[in-house]
């Protein structure tokens, strides 16, 4: 579990598994180290590749172990803006999700309508997987290049949206890795 927990937003969404009743759902933001994250899934900031990386990546993978590496080989890859899932062997969460997002190109090779793929699919295979709770991290922030500011109010808004139209996951964290990315993220959930 991370250390340092935000405070919540709590919203309701309409299961459709209790038809016209009201589920509360939330959504926070806490400072941490994903991996380490007591949740049914984590989402990977993957590489089309589904290879090991850097960054989040790189953590993802040493923290699950040797049996990741044929595991994500054995998907064949990822298109940007699409998530695969694989057990999480090692870790807390049963399952983890990879999730590509875009390389930032200055924001006008359709990096925005990507990048909220990438956290719809991964939405989408947390409901099929049953995961009642998903930790995401700060998806193309790192490496990739994605501004902060822009990916959290993305982040914020798809998966809001996301939450309303599906059983699960019913518990949503945006984990954050310094203060910086936790307060930028909090005020896109504030917003």
């Amino acid at each position: 579990m991370c250390p340092s927990r935000s405070h919540s937003s709590r919203f309701y969404a309409v299961s459709p598994a209790l038809s016209s009743a009201f589920v509360p759902a939330t959504l926070e933001t806490v400072q941490g180290d994903i991996t380490r994250e007591t949740v049914d899934a984590i989402v990977n900031a993957a590489n089309s590749g589904l290879t090991r990386g850097g960054g989040v990546c790189g953590a993802i993978f040493a923290a699950a172990g040797p049996e990741l590496d044929p595991a994500c080989a054995e998907l064949g890859g990822c298109p940007t803006g699409d998530a695969k899932a694989t057990p999480g062997f090692r870790l807390p969460a049963r399952w983890i999700i990879h999730a590509v997002g875009p390389v930032w190109h200055g924001g006008d090779a359709g990096e925005p309508d990507h990048l909220a793929s990438a956290y719809r699919r991964s939405l989408a295979v947390a409901d099929e997987l049953g995961a009642r709770s998903v930790a995401f991290p700060a998806i193309s922030t790192g490496i990739y290049g994605y501004p902060m500011r822009e990916a959290a109010a993305i982040a914020v808004r798809t998966v809001r949206a996301e939450l309303a139209d599906h059983r699960f996951p019913s518990s949503v964290i945006l984990c954050t890795f310094d203060d910086e990315a936790t307060r930028i993220t909090q005020e896109a959930l504030d917003a």
